[in-house]
């Protein structure tokens, strides 16, 4: 098979790019291929397969469907009040449960009403609330016709989301206290919205020491190298192996304690990683915990735990460190979701940025009571998670601040759902779906991986060049070192199969890596590219032996 059309050089210039910059040039690869490559009847020889982005492919259709019914029994509250052709008026809050039971009893073969009706009833249930008022909170959003209020998050959603958070990334254990939650367009402005707010506010300043665990998804590491920031970023690596050429993806004891350094202020992770996809083991979340209290108690942690529903028993840092932990949730991947835009902030009410907010100079709070004066008499007592939302309007716009009420209402019925059986059973479908996906990469690529019982397997990071030495030896590897560019066998794969990865080294991983989205293609489409990198990693083999005769 011939080698990639691209030389050296032009190969060395691309991988300076983000890897999600640099799928785009994969994609046009493998387009070309498909277009050079015609069989019979004008059909392509050449399937591209993108497993560059991580997109899944299905989706939780059962909330849904009780999204849009609740969009008819809202729709029929707003016409009770003012009907005029296309004219409605705003649904009343009085007597609005007696009036959902009623539209779901007169409406049983509505799609989505019997999960909708089964939703409002454990919500009334677990959490005490007045029905009336519930009711009327996803009829009144859902319609779209006020602001946002209370603008961090609606009362009803809080609790609820609380609710899944415990359930699903605590695992039924949540920490001491209350965690206090701010709905946002998804992970993406959660990730924004905390770097800046940090800022702003006096707790980490330009050039600031910070620490990255790694692999790490790759926002985490180009946001610090903005002219913005510009942190001194330290990298807590994965670099245990298992045996000879299988990386086990865990963090070595040394690595972690680099975290000790007090000069370190902020700590990045996502948890289960991304591309590894592995839950944090509890040997590092002991030792990091311990560090904290004895060596670095003002570390802020961020974690990104949008993963931890792919991992029975999933239980996020955030447990361990409420006080120190900013916690990131997204709904994305779990429900299918992306177009959505479903995401959180956590912070427990009793947390170190408070209180270090609190201890700044005179001079910086006089700075802050002037950023956040238009907005309390008193404020310096305006609490971090509150600022967050008023740092992602500019402050100024502060009473227009919030998630959109639409979407907070679909967050609260993806999180009930999951506390329904029909839920439960949904989460058990998607773990398989991924499972069963790696299982036929591996199959097919004929790679070993190291067995982990905490492994999510929404993504998987396969090192070339530690198969290399797996499988033929360390000359083998040192060869590929010498003749090649670590992207050179996505170069390839594009051109000659049309298949999309994405650079491992690109998450500040090992540079001869791959990421592979187990996420967003059919189950046997991963067997295909199984193939397809085994059948490239024979042509280097080829190469070597050639070069070795030679």
């Amino acid at each position: 098979m011939p080698k990639t059309t691209f030389t050296r050089d032009e190969i060395k210039s691309y991988a300076q790019l983000s890897p999600f910059e640099l799928k785009d040039t994969f994609i046009r690869l493998a387009r070309a291929a498909q277009a050079d490559q015609p069989g019979q009847k004008g059909k392509t020889q050449v399937q591209m397969l993108n497993a560059g982005r991580g997109n899944p492919n299905w989706t939780a259709t059962g909330p849904r469907e009780a999204f849009h019914a609740l969009g008819y029994f809202a729709l029929a509250e707003s016409r009770r009040v003012w009907t005029a052709d296309d004219l409605g008026g705003m649904p009343e809050e009085t007597g609005s449960g007696a009036r959902f039971d009623t539209f779901v009893r007169q409406h049983p073969d509505l799609p989505g009403v019997d999960l909708l009706r089964k939703c409002v009833e454990y919500a009334v249930e677990r959490f005490g609330f007045d029905k009336d008022a519930f009711v009327h909170e996803l009829a009144d959003s859902s319609i779209g016709d006020n602001y946002p209020v209370p603008d961090r998050i609606l009362p009803h959603a809080e609790q609820i989301v609380r609710g899944y958070v415990d359930d699903e990334i605590f695992d039924g254990r949540p920490p001491a206290g209350n965690v206090s939650y701010f709905a946002t367009e998804g992970g993406t402005a959660a990730m924004c919205y905390v770097f800046d707010s940090l800022v702003r506010n006096g707790i980490l300043k330009k050039g600031d020491k910070i620490a990255l665990m790694v692999p790490v998804f790759t926002p985490y590491i180009e946001i610090p190298a903005l002219d913005t920031y510009e942190f001194d970023v330290v990298h807590v690596e994965a670099s245990l192996f298992a045996e000879t050429g299988v990386r086990e993806w865990r963090y070595p004891t040394e690595e972690v304690a680099k975290l000790e350094d007090p000069s370190i202020k902020l700590l990045c992770m996502v948890n289960p990683s991304n591309p590894p996809s592995l839950a944090l083991s509890r040997r590092v979340a002991d030792q990091i915990k311990e560090l904290v209290a004895t060596k670095n108690p003002h570390l802020v942690i961020v974690t990104d735990d949008v993963y931890g529903t792919f991992v029975p028993g999933f239980r996020s840092i955030a447990a361990d460190l409420p006080q120190n932990t900013l916690l990131v949730y997204s709904y994305s991947k779990h429900y299918g979701a992306t177009g959505w835009r479903l995401g959180v902030i956590g912070l427990n009410d009793d947390n170190v940025i408070d209180r270090m907010i609190a201890a700044l100079p005179e001079g910086e709070k006089e700075r802050l009571d002037r950023r956040y004066g238009s907005l309390s008499v008193e404020p310096g007592k305006i609490r971090f998670i509150d600022r967050l939302v008023a740092d992602s309007r500019q402050v100024a716009l502060n009473h227009t601040a919030g998630l959109s009420l639409p979407q907070q209402v679909m967050m609260s019925l993806f999180s009930l759902f999951a506390m329904v059986e029909e839920g439960q059973a949904y989460k058990e479908r998607v773990r398989g779906i991924v499972r069963q996906r790696l299982e036929l990469l591996l199959e097919g690529a004929q790679m070993k991986i190291a067995e982990d019982a905490e492994r999510a397997g929404y993504y998987i990071e396969l090192d070339l060049l530690a198969e290399a030495e797996r499988v033929h030896g360390k000359d083998f590897a040192d060869f590929l070192e010498k003749n090649y560019e670590p992207v050179d066998p996505l170069f390839r794969l594009a051109e000659q199969t049309g298949v999309v990865l994405l650079n491992g080294g690109g998450f500040d991983g090992p540079e001869w890596s791959v990421r592979i989205s187990l996420a967003n293609l059919d189950d046997l489409d991963y067997l295909k590219i199984g193939h397809h990198l085994r059948a490239i990693f024979n042509d280097y083999a080829e190469e070597w032996r050639t070069a070795t005769a030679g």
